[in-house]
C-alpha cells in the first residue's frame, strides 16, 4: 500500500501547491534548453529514476550525482538534512539549477534529531558530583528535584564551543551566568564591578563557592573587542582569567561586560543546555519532557558544498543551521532567493591565542553565505541569526544585492551584515538591521589575485548596529588600505544602539577608521548616530585623498599634520555639525560649502526623518557643482546635502 501511495502523493503535491497547477513548462523542458529536469521528494526513492514527479530521487545529492550543465532540479516540500556536493558545474550559458519547486517549502537542515530523553535524577547528580562536586548543592540540583532537567545520548564532538541544540526550531542557549535569556543580540549583561583589574573581574554577583569556576570559559567584551578565555582560579566574589583579554589588555571596572559557561551547576532556566562531551550527553532545561518537542543538534556545517562549482544556481530553498561557500575558482554562482536562519555557529573566539586581529576578526572570513571566487552573488535572500556574518564577499567582482539581513554577528566580533574582503565588490540595495557591530565591515584586501578595483556599496538601509561592540559603523571600514576611489553612497544609516550602561564610544553612520584613504563617501543619510553620518579617522598613517561630499547628519573627524597628515580629503557639500577641526587646514584637509552646524537646514518634515529640503531651505543653491554627485537638482545650482532640491527622492533598502 505504501510504495503506490506515494506516487500518488506527488500527483496530489503537484495539483495542490499554492499558485502551482501543474509542472512549469520550462520545468518540462528541462529548464534550460536541452537540459533535463529532476526531482527529489523525501518519499523519493534511492533507485528512482528521478526524471518524473511520480520518480522523484530522495536526496538532492542524487540530483547533485546525475546533474550536467544545463540540467535543474526540482525540490519538493520538505527537510533535507544533507550536505550537497555537486559532482559537475555548470557553463555560463548552460549553469546548473537547483530550484524550489514551485509552491514547495523545502529547507536543508544541518541538524540531526535527537531522540531518547529521560529526567535526570537526584541519583545521577550523586554520580555527576563525582568528578564536579559543585553540582550537588546547586541551581542544577535543584532544577532536577524539581524535575526540569533531562538527558540523552547524543555524540556532539569534543569541541563544546561548537555545540548549537534547538527546540522546536528556536535555539538553546548554554547554560551560563549570568542567564542571558533567548534575545541572542539582546542578552542579559553582568559587568565587572569595582576593583576589578588586569585579568581579575571582581564583582558582587559572582556567588559561588571558592573553585566553582576554576576550569571555565569566559566571554569579555570591552570597547572594540569580543575575546574568549578560561578561568584559572575564582572565589567568592572574583574569577582570574588564564590571560588578559588581547588588545585592550584588560579588564575594565563597570565597562568590560563577562559571561561564564561550562558548568553544569548553572543549568536551570528555560531553553539552556549543558553537553558532557567525555560522556557524550546533552542535558536540556525545560518544562515538560523533550519528548513532546523537536530537540535538534547541528551536525553539519553546508548545506551546498560549492567549494569546487560554477556557474551552479540555487533558489528558493530554506536553510536551517547550515549554510553555503563557494571557492576560490568558483564563478557564475547564484544564491537567490534563500531564507536562512542559524547560517554559523560558534561561542569560542580566541581559540587559544591571545593575537589581537585574529581575535577580533574571529568569523570575518568564514561564516554566514561564503562566497570566494569571482562574478558570485547573494540576491533576494533572508538571511537572519549568525553567530558571525550574513554573508562574507571574499575574491573579486561578487554581489550582495536586495538582500533582508538581521540578527547576525550575536558574537560580536567584526563579523557583519555584509563583511567585505578581497576588493570589486557591491553591496546594494541590502537592509541589515540588529548587527553585534557592523552592518557592512569593509576590509580591504588586494592579495588575492587580478586586477585590483574599488567597491560599491550603495543604497543599503542599516540600522541598530553597535548592538555588542563599540567602535563601529553601520558601515565600517579599517586599516591604512588605498580603497582605489571605493564608494560609499546614498546609503540610509541611522539609530546605532550601543549597550545602555556603558561609554558610547565612535558610534556613526559610516567610519573610516585608522588612516583609510581614497574613498569618497557621498549622499549619505544619517540619524541617530552620537557621531555622526561620517567619521574620519586619519590618526597614524593619515587618511589621504578621501572625498566626503554632500552627506546629511553631520560628522566626526580626526586627523594628524605632516608627516601623517590627511593630505587631499575634500569636505564639501555636508549638512550637519563638523566635530573635531580645530586647525583642521594643518591636518590637510579642504573644507567647503558645508551648512554652518548653527543654521536650520529647514528639513520637510525632520521629525519623521524625511531630510529634503523645503522650498525655504539656505541648502538650496549653495553646493559645489560635482557632476556624478549632486546633479537632478530643479535650481540652477545644486543643493547641499544628500537630496538634490527637486529631484526625485532615492530610496534605500531591499525591495520585494
Amino acid at each position: 500500500m505504501l510504495r503506490t501511495f506515494r506516487p500518488m502523493a506527488a500527483v496530489l503535491l503537484l495539483t495542490t501547491a499554492g499558485a502551482a497547477t501543474s509542472v512549469p513548462a520550462a520545468a518540462e523542458a528541462g529548464g534550460h534548453a536541452g537540459g533535463r529536469t529532476y526531482y527529489v521528494a523525501p518519499w523519493g526513492g534511492e533507485s528512482a529514476s528521478g526524471r518524473s514527479p511520480a520518480a522523484p530521487y530522495r536526496r538532492i545529492q542524487q540530483c547533485a550525482d546525475a546533474m550536467a550543465p544545463g540540467d535543474t532540479c526540482l525540490i519538493m516540500s520538505g527537510t533535507y538534512r544533507e550536505t550537497v556536493v555537486p559532482a559537475r558545474s555548470g557553463t555560463a550559458k548552460r549553469p546548473v539549477t537547483y530550484r524550489a519547486f514551485p509552491g514547495a517549502r523545502v529547507t536543508l537542515s544541518g541538524t540531526t534529531r535527537i531522540k531518547g530523553w529521560s529526567k535526570v535524577t537526584a541519583r545521577d547528580v550523586a554520580r555527576i558530583a563525582e568528578t564536579d562536586p559543585f553540582a550537588a548543592d546547586s541551581p542544577f540540583s535543584r532544577a532536577v528535584e524539581a524535575g526540569h532537567v533531562h538527558s540523552a545520548r547524543a555524540d556532539l564532538g569534543s569541541d563544546v564551543t561548537t555545540v548549537q541544540t534547538f527546540t522546536d526550531g528556536k535555539m538553546n542557549v548554554e547554560a551560563q551566568f549570568p542567564y542571558p535569556g533567548l534575545d541572542l543580540l539582546d542578552p542579559v549583561r553582568e559587568y565587572a564591578g569595582p576593583g576589578s583589574a588586569e585579568a581579575t573581574i571582581v564583582d558582587d554577583a559572582l556567588t559561588r563557592p571558592a573553585g566553582y569556576w576554576n576550569g571555565a570559559r569566559v566571554l569579555t567584551s570591552y570597547w572594540y573587542v569580543t575575546a574568549t578565555s578560561t578561568i584559572k582560579n575564582s572565589d567568592a566574589g572574583s574569577v582570574t582569567l588564564d590571560a588578559v583579554p588581547p588588545c585592550v589588555r584588560k579588564v575594565v571596572p563597570k565597562e568590560t561586560r563577562y559571561a561564564l559557561s561550562g558548568k553544569i551547576g548553572e543549568l536551570a532556566h528555560p531553553g539552556t543546555w549543558f553537553y558532557d562531551p567525555a560522556g557524550k550527553r546533552l542535558y536540556l532545561y525545560g518544562e515538560d519532557t523533550p519528548n513532546r518537542h523537536v530537540i535538534e543538534a547541528k551536525t553539519r556545517s553546508l548545506a551546498f558544498d560549492l567549494r569546487n562549482a560554477s556557474h551552479t544556481t540555487v533558489a528558493g530553498v530554506g536553510l536551517f543551521a547550515s549554510t553555503i561557500e563557494t571557492g576560490v575558482a568558483s564563478t557564475g554562482v547564484t544564491i537567490d532567493g534563500v531564507t536562512g536562519t542559524y547560517l554559523s555557529h560558534y561561542t569560542d573566539i580566541t581559540r587559544g591565542g591571545t593575537d589581537c586581529g585574529s581575535t577580533v576578526t574571529r568569523g570575518v572570513a568564514d561564516t554566514g553565505i561564503v562566497l570566494n571566487g569571482t562574478d558570485n552573488k547573494v540576491v533576494n535572500s533572508d538571511l537572519s541569526l549568525s553567530a558571525g556574518n550574513g554573508i562574507a564577499l571574499r575574491g573579486q567582482r561578487n554581489t550582495a544585492h536586495n538582500n533582508m539581513i538581521h540578527d547576525v554577528d550575536y558574537m560580536g566580533t567584526y563579523a557583519a551584515g555584509v563583511a567585505v574582503q578581497g576588493n570589486s565588490q557591491t553591496v546594494t540595495n541590502n537592509t541589515i538591521y540588529r548587527v553585534g557591530r557592523s552592518g557592512v565591515n569593509l576590509q580591504w584586501d588586494t592579495v588575492i589575485g587580478g586586477t585590483p578595483g574599488p567597491d560599491r556599496i550603495a543604497y543599503n538601509d542599516i540600522s541598530l548596529y553597535a548592538r555588542l561592540s563599540l567602535d563601529t559603523a553601520a558601515i565600517y571600514t579599517c586599516c591604512a588600505a588605498d580603497m582605489l576611489r571605493t564608494s560609499i553612497d546614498h546609503n540610509v544609516l541611522h539609530d546605532g544602539t550601543p549597550p545602555a550602561g556603558v561609554t558610547s564610544f565612535a558610534v556613526s553612520g559610516v567610519y573610516a577608521d585608522n588612516g583609510q584613504s581614497n574613498i569618497t563617501i557621498a549622499n549619505n543619510v544619517g540619524w541617530g548616530n552620537s557621531e555622526g553620518t561620517v567619521m574620519l579617522n586619519g590618526l597614524g598613517s593619515g587618511s589621504r585623498d578621501n572625498l566626503v561630499y554632500n552627506n546629511t547628519g553631520g560628522m566626526t573627524m580626526f586627523y594628524v599634520k605632516e608627516p601623517n597628515a590627511s593630505t587631499g580629503t575634500k569636505v564639501y557639500n555636508n549638512i550637519g555639525p563638523i566635530r573635531g577641526l580645530k586647525d583642521a587646514t594643518n591636518g590637510g584637509m579642504v573644507l567647503s560649502n558645508n551648512l554652518p552646524a548653527d543654521v536650520d537646514p529647514l528639513f520637510a518634515d525632520p521629525a519623521r526623518h524625511d531630510y529634503r529640503l523645503s522650498e525655504a531651505s539656505p541648502a538650496r543653491n549653495a553646493a559645489i557643482p560635482l557632476p556624478g554627485v549632486n546633479d537632478g537638482s530643479t535650481d540652477p545650482v545644486p543643493s547641499l546635502g544628500a537630496y538634490q532640491y527637486g529631484a526625485p527622492k532615492w530610496v534605500a533598502g531591499a525591495t520585494r
